[in-house]
């Protein structure tokens, strides 16, 4: 054999594990995410933890895909169909799993949020979902009269409570209205589309002697809630809120239902990068509910937390 036809031989050979490692990470399946928080920046240590304890490593055997802040919710998920991603996750409220869905009927979509698939005509039942998209349903908005009662516990005399809402029917609103009556209570049903509306909302409370708002979970106002949370501070009304990360930033108080990243990662995407179906995996519900309360912020505004209230709380911010 020649010199030059053997070393050209080895360099082939030399090629062959390279290229074949290039094949092996260009198969890596990627997760695709979909978010109604501008820009998809949410925390994700909880989810790359669950992930790890499944076997999956980013970078190693896993790959993530962000969309871009410039990118409407539509515009990500097709883009990531168009990247033919392993799996779909959707955060947030109906319009990320909305958005998910109208992409794609066949790449799996996993969806943590605050609307049921069912009644959004996705998913056929909670326990035989029966398409593409399984996950966690967390309606936030059906506990609005347990935050009501906890509210009124915080301020008894108030007569008169503000619900902020971006949607009527979505909200539960008619569900508060008839639960303040057997309180003997008045409910202000506030519709907000725009920040310039949330405004306006807490302006027509104040007029109206609101002792209270119940602030709901919709992208308007938890995209904007430090704006939100200035706003309760501008005009002294004590708020709860539908999401904690509002108590964390300086709102009084919240009480939301419990899920955790770590138990999407594992129980869901984990699974289904391994071969299950999203149909097959039944759509949960939280069973375990946190309530937070923020006593720098009740003390700014000249409350007493009722011990018997303290008591219950899951965490306390001091």
């Amino acid at each position: 054999m020649r010199r030059r036809d053997f070393i050209t031989l080895l360099g082939g050979a030399a090629a062959w594990p390279l290229a074949a490692r290039a094949q092996q990470r260009s198969n890596i399946p990627e997760i695709g995410f979909v978010d109604t928080s501008p820009g998809t920046a949410r925390a994700l240590t909880e989810f790359r933890a669950g992930l790890m304890e499944a076997g999956y490593i980013e970078g190693r055997n896993v790959k993530f895909r962000f969309g871009s802040v410039n990118q409407s919710l539509e515009q990500e998920a097709r883009e990531l169909v168009r990247l033919q991603v392993a799996v779909i996750v959707a955060f947030g409220a109906a319009g990320s799993v909305w958005a998910a869905k109208h992409a794609t009927s066949t790449i799996p979509i996993v969806y943590l949020g605050g609307a049921d698939p069912v009644k959004l005509g996705i998913a056929a039942s909670l326990n035989r979902p029966g398409g593409n998209v399984t996950g966690i349903t967390v309606v936030l908005n059906a506990l609005a009269g347990k935050r009501l009662d906890l509210l009124m516990k915080l301020v008894p005399n108030a007569t008169t409570f503000g619900y902020v809402i971006g949607n009527r029917v979505e909200a539960g609103a008619d569900d508060l209205l008839e639960t303040a009556r057997s309180f003997g209570r008045r409910i202000i049903v506030l519709e907000c589309d725009s920040l310039a509306e949330i405004d306006s909302a807490f302006a027509t409370m104040t007029e109206q002697g609101a002792g209270g708002v119940l602030v709901g979970a919709f992208p308007d106002a938890f995209n904007h809630r430090r704006h939100v949370l200035a706003l309760a501070v501008e005009h002294r009304l004590p708020a709860i809120y539908a999401q904690a990360p509002y108590v964390y930033q300086g709102g009084l108080m919240s009480y939301t239902p419990f899920v955790s990243d770590r138990q999407l990662a594992i129980e869901y995407v984990a699974r289904i990068l391994n071969g299950a179906k999203p149909a097959d995996l039944p759509i949960q519900q939280p069973t375990k509910f946190e309530l937070a309360i923020n006593l720098k912020t009740a003390e700014a505004l000249g409350l007493t937390v009722p011990p018997d209230l303290l008591a219950t709380a899951d965490k306390v911010i001091e």
